[in-house]
């Protein structure tokens, strides 16, 4: 996947099209991502001893990675992601660009 935690990415497709948020979980397996303030979901919790009130939570829920792009840290734009190898020296290291802005982006990790 293209998209690593810590990421701004823009939403471009559902109900949530248009928001911005930084992804706080990415599931490669399943190709889906969870974004800060986006698609909130309520869960009916039990009491427990951490809450013995319980009730009913509201939290982020998962999105697919096609639904999202990636924001360009140069011009603040989404964008779609490519990949470089650089070889330096003996170590070869795969990076990510920004297609528009051929711009570095840096592991968010």
């Amino acid at each position: 996947m293209r998209i690593n935690k810590n990421d701004i990415v823009l939403v471009i497709a559902g109900n949530e099209r248009g928001k911005r948020g930084r992804v706080l979980k990415v599931y490669p397996e399943k190709q889906r991502i969870i974004v800060e303030g986006v698609r909130f979901v309520k869960r009916h919790m039990k009491p427990t001893q951490q809450s013995p009130q319980g009730g009913i939570v509201e939290k982020e829920g998962s999105i697919h990675v096609s639904n999202v792009m990636l924001i360009d840290p140069k011009t603040n734009k989404p964008t779609r992601v490519g990949r470089v190898v650089l070889t330096g020296g003996e170590k070869k290291q795969r990076v990510r660009i920004a297609k528009v802005s051929k711009e570095m982006i840096p592991d968010g990790r």
